[in-house]
């Protein structure tokens, strides 16, 4: 049966319509340190949720924990292949992925830093992240002022040497209390004389207590902890209680996931920074499609916000009570 010419040509028509459009669909790639971390699981529904209200199709991928490098290495130059135009990653290494973006950037494909800044941060053509030295100053005055005077005995649990995201929190968190600290700009972690322990933790619950273990050897007489993020306090916590010093101390971190919200509840958590995973990605998709439908760039550094939540506020402190928190939390509610 032969069908006729004006069919055959509307049925052709059709096909191309089809294959134009899916040409012209963009493709943006997320690559998150890791696919398990609350905080990279939330950007992850961000983004689809985006690119889905867009028209864009989502590529997505991760390192196998955080610092894996070669695994986001990988994640980029599957995407470059499957035709991304644009890349959104949180960077592991802020070093070591750098000749990976340079490539990618080379062929025209738009790299945007999403929470963690590269080292330099212009290696990419912008970054959407929280200002991580002022979520640590912001954490650092509310521990001054929850201490009252008595003389400062601090553990930091930090990330893991030489990331941006890590010392400006750090140094944030000394400069906010009143110590002398790094700029934000530097990525070496500042000490004063109150830092009686300095650990590092990966940002992970079992490693973060034996961090604070090891610590609590060293500097029995703690009464202030400052962590890298809440998975890391709330093993510094299980440390303390195990210790029988848990009423004693004040813990100070970031994040603002619900499981960290609910412990600022609970009082294993004094106060922490929230941060905003949704609005970061979401921003790199819009960015990604702006750049595949006009080719204008984005470029420099946008604050995506921190607000501190605390249980109790402070005098001269600004801050959010939990049920604000939770509210505006990410990681299941």
């Amino acid at each position: 049966m032969r069908l006729p010419r004006t069919a055959l040509t509307a049925a052709a028509l059709i096909a191309f319509a089809g294959a134009a459009q899916a040409q012209s669909q963009p493709i943006i790639g997320l690559i998150t340190k890791t696919e398990t971390n609350p905080f990279f699981v939330k950007m992850k529904e961000g983004a689809a949720e985006a690119a889905k209200a867009r028209g864009a199709k989502l590529l997505s991928g991760a390192g196998k924990a955080d610092g894996d490098n070669a695994g986001q290495v990988t994640a980029m130059e599957n995407m470059i292949a499957a035709g991304a135009k644009t890349i959104l990653i949180t960077p592991s290494d802020s070093k070591a992925i750098i000749p990976a973006i340079r490539k990618a950037r080379e062929k025209g494909v738009l790299v945007i830093a999403l929470d963690s800044p590269t080292d330099p941060a212009d290696a990419t053509d912008a970054l959407f992240a929280t200002d991580n030295y002022q979520a640590g100053v912001l954490i650092g005055q509310y521990a001054k002022a929850a201490l009252g005077g008595k003389p400062a005995k601090i553990v930091t649990l930090d990330l893991f040497p030489g990331h941006p995201v890590g010392a400006q929190r750090h140094n944030g968190f000394l400069k906010g209390f009143g110590l002398a600290a790094p700029d934000a700009k530097s990525n070496e972690l500042g000490k004063a004389p109150e830092v009686v322990c300095m650990a590092d933790s990966f940002g992970d619950r079992a490693k973060g207590q034996t961090a604070m273990e090891n610590c609590l050897q060293k500097a029995p007489e703690v009464n202030l902890v400052y962590t890298i993020n809440e998975p890391a306090a709330a093993g510094a916590y299980n440390a303390l209680k195990k210790a029988g010093k848990e009423k004693n101390v004040v813990i100070v971190s970031v994040d603002g996931g619900c499981q960290g919200i609910k412990d600022v509840g609970a009082g294993v958590i004094a106060a922490t920074s929230q941060q905003y995973p949704l609005k970061m990605a979401a921003m790199g998709v819009e960015a990604g499609v702006d750049y595949a439908k006009t080719g204008k760039k984005p470029s420099g550094y946008t604050d995506t916000g921190v607000t501190l939540i605390a249980a109790k506020p402070m005098p001269g402190v600004d801050s959010k009570d939990v049920k604000t928190g939770t509210e505006l939390c990410w990681g299941g509610k």
